[in-house]
């Protein structure tokens, strides 16, 4: 299946400084940027056709797999003065670079890369900026089962905060973690039919507009994950995965768990 990634917001809250141009899904986390993380999650399931739908900073994606270094991810012997390559990441990836405005927001993105799906029924789609180790198989298939327009995944409250429960007179009736309630938040990972198109209207939102259109009609499914997902937000939620990421703390890499890749094997550089 195709994956659409949307990654051409400003991000923010990632700045360094007013000069940083940077994407947020260009921020690193070890050796390699968020989207790449991203990208090797949806490949080590098999499925290796990207979508990108760009933006703001769009020339630092672009330069980064046009100038790729298989080398820094990946095992080598330098024989003769030539690179023997015992592993790959993204030799059998195809990725296609399409620039969908530098204000556009999600769903609009979304439009302008519809002919780049060749009518398949079914796609993946993703912030570009979320790492999880949720079970990507599990929620293709239980979408593919149900008659629904789309499917995104929902985690538990991220927030550390406390509710608070008050009386008339103002005294607390109760204090509640915000991560305890019965609440879901979009986890940022979809799986979508054709159908999703119906319903975002030109720059439109794909979860305000496309996916609430559909829950309304009893066609949006959910996908409980309590499983690792940590989104990157902030300076601070970047620094967080690029440490756990340097003690081996990796529960999102999923190709490192699951053992040699698919594509394992010598290639020339």
């Amino acid at each position: 299946m195709k994956v659409v990634l949307f990654c051409g917001g400003y991000g923010l809250r990632m700045r360094n400084g007013t000069s940083d141009d940077v994407p947020k899904p260009m921020a690193m986390v070890g050796p390699r940027p968020l989207i790449w993380h991203v990208m090797r999650y949806y490949a080590y399931f098999g499925h290796t056709e990207f979508i990108l739908c760009l933006g703001y900073g769009a020339h630092h994606i672009k330069d980064f797999f046009l100038n790729y270094e298989e080398t820094t991810s990946n095992d080598f012997v330098l024989r003769g003065g030539r690179t023997e390559l015992l592993s790959t990441d993204i030799a059998d990836w195809t990725i296609t670079f399409a620039q969908t405005g530098i204000e556009s927001p999600i769903g609009e993105r979304l439009r302008r890369v519809r002919h780049h799906l060749d009518g398949d029924e079914m796609f993946l789609a993703n912030y570009a900026d979320v790492l999880t180790d949720a079970p990507l198989p599990e929620m293709i298939d239980r979408f593919a089962l149900r008659d629904a327009g789309a499917s995104m995944m929902v985690v538990p409250p991220q927030s550390s905060f406390h509710c608070v429960e008050l009386g008339e007179d103002g005294l607390v009736g109760g204090i509640t973690a915000v991560s305890e309630l019965p609440l879901w938040e979009n986890g940022g990972y979809f799986v979508l039919r054709q159908e999703v198109f119906d319903h975002i209207p030109e720059n439109g939102d794909l979860v305000a507009d496309g996916c609430s259109q559909l829950a309304k009609q009893g066609r949006l499914m959910a996908h409980r994950h309590r499983g690792f997902w940590k989104p990157t937000d902030t300076v601070k939620e970047r620094a967080a995965l690029d440490e756990a990421y340097a003690r081996g703390d990796r529960p999102w890499a999923v190709w490192e768990q699951g053992g040699a890749s698919a594509n394992a094997g010598v290639r020339t550089a």
